[in-house]
């Protein structure tokens, strides 16, 4: 039995996660749900998983909490909240789906608790893959993807070292704008909000969404894997697949590629990353090779989409660089959601705030904060 905290329990990684829990009562107990803002569907979960303990970032909403679950169930709120869920006594593993930011300073504090973590906030690794994974191997704990994508190269290399490895093949679904002739690069300042949300492949919230269109996405997860995998990022690479039924790739130095696939489903890795080391049975993803009928791939579309390549300059000169890619990009999608800047302004934005930035090598958190913090400000003033 593994015993979960879960950190983002009523976003889209959060539900998909306690679908897993529900299939596998026996596997799987929620010892912690933290959540937002959205007090309701945490309590409707809480009834349902009987959780030690619950944090609520909003603290308006703790009395009405406190009443409708009595003294039996712990409830806390904001950072505070979140640090005492990571780190609670009760916990074997410890899975971060909070959007943004706000779950590097849990993941930390789990991880000094002895506790393994299950990672689905990209920007953990990005801001902070250094420090983090120095920390867990400090107090010997593991560190586990949850992205399809991570958590397909960690299936394939099974163990082996980054040496064995010739590269990393990240898949990506090309998001709605992939067919060149359709949208081409004349057109991307006509895209809407509206029609960016439109993903071919997946249902994630609304910032992956946008991050997915612009492939944004896809450079957050190489440099999430250079850390995770602890390979150069020269050796981590994008390839266009949009059947997303190869979750990704791994190249050995011998030639020999193996791949992880299956039907879209983030119950799928989710479940791998809480069970792990096993494999248990369940029947929620189902894949039918003679239904889909064929596999593609192509090279990304580096001129439609450059977010690659700062991607790649971001996760080659290291420091506070991708903590400042990162947050340029939750800035400037956010402006184009509010309609003050267009789809290619989200990439010219990220790129500007990245050309002024003065990179510290080898980063302490606090210098790794106040980076993401000038980053944010920077970007503000942009637009």
């Amino acid at each position: 039995m593994k015993r979960v905290v879960l950190l983002g329990s009523t976003g889209s990684i959060g539900t998909s996660t306690l679908k897993v829990a529900e299939d596998l009562p026996g596997q799987i107990q929620l010892v912690g749900l933290a959540a937002g803002g959205n007090a309701k569907l945490l309590l409707e979960q809480a009834r349902k998983f009987r959780p030690k303990a619950l944090s609520l970032n909003d603290p308006s909403k703790l009395a009405e909490l406190k009443s409708a679950l009595g003294a039996a169930t712990e409830v806390h709120s904001g950072t505070d909240g979140l640090l005492k869920l990571a780190t609670m006594p009760e916990a074997d593993i410890v899975l971060i789906a909070i959007v943004g930011t706000a779950g590097l300073q849990p993941a930390l504090a789990a991880i000094r608790a002895g506790k393994d973590i299950a990672i689905a906030s990209k920007e953990i690794l990005v801001m902070a893959g250094e420090l983090v994974m120095g920390e867990a191997r400090r107090h010997g704990v593991k560190v586990l993807a949850v992205d399809s994508e991570h958590s397909a190269i960690f299936q394939c290399l099974d163990g082996k070292p980054s040496s064995s490895v010739r590269q990393l093949w990240l898949t990506a679904s090309g998001g709605p704008f992939r067919d060149k002739a359709h949208w081409p690069l004349e057109k991307f300042a006509d895209i809407t909000v509206e029609r960016a949300l439109q993903h071919p492949s997946w249902v994630m919230g609304r910032k992956i969404t946008i991050d997915s269109a612009t492939l944004f996405n896809k450079g957050l997860e190489m440099i999430e894997a250079r850390w995770l995998f602890d390979i150069e990022i020269r050796r981590v690479s994008v390839l266009v697949h949009p059947q997303s039924v190869v979750h990704s790739m791994v190249e050995f130095v011998d030639g020999s590629i193996l791949a992880q696939l299956s039907t879209p489903d983030m119950c799928l890795p989710i479940q791998y990353a809480l069970t792990y080391p096993d494999r248990v049975a369940s029947q929620r993803v189902q894949t039918d090779f003679a239904k889909l009928g064929r596999l593609t791939f192509e090279e990304p579309d580096t001129e439609r989409f450059p977010a690659i390549l700062l991607a790649r300059q971001a996760g080659d000169i290291g420091g506070t660089l991708p903590a400042v890619f990162n947050a340029a990009n939750e800035i400037a999608v956010e402006a184009f959601v509010n309609h003050r800047i267009n789809f290619p302004g989200i990439t010219e934005m990220v790129r500007r705030v990245m050309a002024d930035h003065e990179v510290v090598a080898h980063p302490t958190l606090e210098q790794i904060l106040q980076a993401d913090t000038w980053a944010r400000r920077e970007a503000g003033s942009v637009t």
